[in-house]
């Protein structure tokens, strides 16, 4: 297999590595941190005229056609940055399952709004009982003379503050009670009974929980025909995985780039830091540890659309190994910055608080481990 990029996935790495270090330094996360969007619309705009939003979307409804590899160039780019940007949100979850679930006039309706930046999603799928089990789904979504009406609460949802629209999650229940079927449905941010707490996000953007109190919806809020769309939330999340594990590399090939700089110009006993050769071994085993962990980014993205079983582990096995490795690369880059690691002074603390909120983001390693475990059993 052929692993090296092509002309136009090298310029897409190119044109969004040049983007993020012209448009991203420590005064805009620090601008972004205290602004209560948690994001800038104008460099959304800029997104969406770079063709960053229609990128993975059918070319049908004006995308692209991009696949998860595409994806995770991108969002390797994006983590280099510690962007905050709701894309993974809008694009990679949202976009995907309305394209994955969604009828032909739904997909018409929204996908192009994406694509131009004018439509922002959230996916709030999780809620408090759930613990990572993605069939665990407590709100309810009953039939009413009209279409539907939700009730029940989500949790971190990303994003969500800023969404237009949210696609909720809800087990559908008919006039004999519980279908035993999860369904999607489409819910504009400003319906009533909808309610909306946000709050920051470990590493920046921010994540909010969400409250339905007898929230009416109309027929079409259900996305597509009605049938269980577990497998297509599993295929969602597992996409979202390979992306996040990009940018967690892109994270951590930042920290030991920084790391390198750092210990050849800081003295200690008149000579660099890096002139000792413990100093050295301990780099060395950072960058392996990048090495490793974007192999895995880079398998999970290639096995995206292959069957569940195969995705999924490859999802899991990536999400499991990533975060060890991030957390490997980022205590060790705060130790060898000294004390300055854990200041304002310098972003290396940013950068690692990034890195543990993708640890613990759908399930930590340990989950992982023991679902990339059971799905081997089962295979």
């Amino acid at each position: 297999m052929d692993l090296n990029l092509s002309d136009e996935q090298r310029l897409l790495r190119e044109s969004a590595e040049r983007f993020v270090a012209g448009s991203y330094n420590a005064d805009h996360r620090r601008k972004m941190a205290n602004d209560p969007l948690g994001f800038s619309p104008a460099v959304w705009k800029q997104f969406a005229e770079l063709g960053w939003l229609a990128l993975p979307l059918p070319e049908e409804f004006e995308g692209l056609g991009g696949g998860a590899v595409e994806i995770g160039i991108l969002m390797e780019a994006f983590g280099r940055g510690l962007v905050s940007e709701p894309y993974v949100a809008t694009v990679v979850l949202g976009a995907a399952l309305i394209a994955r679930c969604g009828t032909n006039g739904q997909k018409q309706a929204s996908l192009p709004k994406i694509a131009d930046g004018s439509l922002k999603l959230a996916f709030a799928h999780s809620e408090r009982a759930s613990r990572f089990d993605l069939a665990k789904v407590a709100t309810s979504a009953t039939r009413t003379t009209q279409g539907w009406r939700l009730a029940g609460s989500k949790i971190a949802v990303l994003d969500g503050h800023a969404a237009d629209e949210i696609i909720v999650s809800a087990l559908i229940h008919d006039h004999h009670g519980p279908s035993g079927r999860i369904g999607l449905f489409v819910v504009p941010a400003t319906a009533p009974g909808l309610a909306i707490s946000d709050y920051p996000r470990l590493g920046g953007g921010r994540a909010c929980n969400v409250t339905l109190s007898d929230v009416h919806l109309p027929e079409d809020a259900l996305l597509g025909d009605g049938h269980d769309t577990l497998p297509a939330i599993e295929w969602a999340i597992d996409r979202a995985m390979a992306a996040l594990g990009a940018e967690a590399v892109g994270i951590m090939q930042t920290l030991l780039d920084s790391t390198l700089d750092y210990t050849k110009i800081r003295k200690q006993f008149g000579r660099p830091l890096s002139a000792n050769q413990v100093i050295r071994h301990r780099l060395a085993d950072m960058a392996m540890q990048v090495d490793e962990a974007r192999s895995m980014a880079l398998r999970a993205a290639l096995k995206v659309d292959a069957a569940p079983t195969e995705r999924a582990r490859a999802a899991s096995g990536a999400k499991a190994k990533i975060g060890r490795c991030a957390r490997f690369v980022g205590e060790q880059s705060i130790q060898l910055h000294g004390g300055v690691g854990v200041t304002e002074e310098l972003e290396v603390g940013a950068y690692f608080k990034r890195l543990v909120a993708f640890d613990t983001l759908f399930g930590g390693s340990a989950h992982h481990y023991a679902r990339h475990a059971e799905l081997g059993r089962k295979a």
